[in-house]
């Protein structure tokens, strides 16, 4: 027995969960850092690069759930683990107006918790959502939990947001316990059960992982997408840690408003995706390749338009979020179609590489992000120091464009790839 779209929505919840513990870690509190605390930027780059990096470990849980075994407590437990980082995260924050010794340490901790739990619980639900969903539904699936931890990480930071002004630390904290509490209850009543009742479309593969991993990578067209995911995901997430602080810096945006600003462009994100979902199966127009470019496309434009805007800003952010989205929806589409390609058994793994790929990206990419502004801070105006590393960013989504046009497939149609039953 495959999942059924209620089971599958169900997972959507945990990806939901997730969603909304993560926003928190590496927008709102990198805000406060880099405005209330006045600390370099690239300290919580390096803090959400520790949490990336430890997300490496990726492929290694996926091959755990390509070899057999429950994935339920992996899940579950994964989201303890990462509702504990994000608690002890925000706690972290708050004892740097004390010590920064202390803070940073007790932040080290908790991004080590939170990369382990993002690693845990992620890579499982997604093996699971692989391997146990009906060929014709997958790409259909992995669209519908995207949109629902889309949902869950706007929803998230509009709320919060509108509850963190005035900013104390008690209210950074009671805001963060609510959610991270909230996130793990709604993950135990979405997967409880749940596994028992399907059957994983797999035998089980007792190939050492260091063996099935050389096979995964010699296949030409796994390879060539894992290097798409990295250097998309570079351009992706270069904003992630600096958007908010240059919303508080340029802007004079407040904490909330700034958290409501993230929410608005993952926002922008769910629309994206939502709409290409609507106009590629009411209309079935465009390929995978065709939208994944347009999506890079829109996003270099909408970040051009931020690096330079005098006058509006949170307009320009939901456009971007808008194009994120379109990109998304396609790279999600062409994810779940090749891992089931190639040498069989391996979805997991597969989904587990590209989600390394992801990681390290993020990483890499809003490290290198947080750094380049302080660097150009140094010696430019606030404002020009960002719109150079927006600009920067631009041109890696014009290059993930022509890399796409390259590489991906232009035979799929992504309404083919959404429609189920197809």
């Amino acid at each position: 027995m495959t999942l059924s779209w209620t089971q599958i929505a169900r997972l959507g919840l945990v990806q939901m969960a997730l969603g909304a513990i993560v926003v928190l870690t590496t927008s709102t509190l990198n805000r406060l850092m880099v405005v209330e605390f006045a600390l370099p930027a690239i300290l919580p780059g390096i803090l959400v690069g520790l949490h990336y990096g430890i997300q490496l470990s990726r492929p290694r849980w996926g091959y755990t759930s390509d070899t057999g075994g429950n994935r339920t407590p992996w899940i579950i437990g994964g989201m303890g683990v990462l509702a504990l980082g994000g608690l002890l995260a925000a706690y972290g924050v708050t004892l740097f107006a004390g010590s920064f010794a202390l803070g940073l340490t007790v932040s080290l901790m908790a991004y080590t918790l939170i990369g382990l739990g993002v690693g845990a619980s992620g890579t499982s639900l997604l093996a699971l959502l692989a391997t146990a969903t009906a060929p014709h539904r997958r790409a259909a699936a992995a669209t519908i939990t995207w949109l629902m931890m889309i949902f869950g990480i706007a929803m998230t930071a509009g709320v919060a947001g509108s509850f963190l002004d005035p900013y104390t630390s008690a209210r950074l904290l009671t805001v963060v316990a609510v959610v991270v509490t909230g996130a793990f209850l709604l993950t135990v009543l979405a997967v409880w059960g749940l596994e028992a009742r399907v059957t994983a479309i797999r035998e089980p593969d007792t190939m050492p992982f260091m063996q099935g991993m050389r096979e995964i990578w010699a296949e030409r067209r796994t390879r060539n997408f894992t290097l798409f995911v990295f250097l998309s995901m570079n351009a992706y997430f270069m904003q992630e840690l600096i958007l908010e602080p240059y919303a508080g810096l340029v802007w004079g945006f407040t904490p909330g408003q700034s958290t409501t600003l993230s929410g608005a462009q993952n926002g922008g994100v769910f629309i994206g995706m939502l709409t290409v979902g609507i106009v590629a199966t009411g209309f079935k127009l465009g390929s995978l390749r065709s939208w994944a470019i347009a999506g890079c496309l829109g996003s270099a434009v909408s970040l051009l338009a931020i690096a330079v805007a005098a006058f509006t800003l949170t307009p320009l952010v939901i456009a971007l979020g808008f194009f994120n989205g379109m990109f998304a929806v396609a790279a999600i589409g062409s994810m779940m179609a090749l891992a089931a390609e190639g040498r069989g058994q391996r979805e997991g793994t597969r989904m587990g590489l590209w989600g390394a790929a992801q990681a390290i990206a993020a990483g890499f990419g809003g490290l290198t992000g947080a750094a380049a502004v302080d660097i150009l801070r140094g010696i430019f105006p606030d404002a020009t120091a960002f719109g150079l590393v927006f600009t920067l960013e631009a041109a890696l989504f014009i290059a993930a464009a022509l890399m796409a046009l390259y590489i991906m497939e232009n035979t799929r149609s992504i309404a083919t790839a959404m429609v189920p039953g197809e």
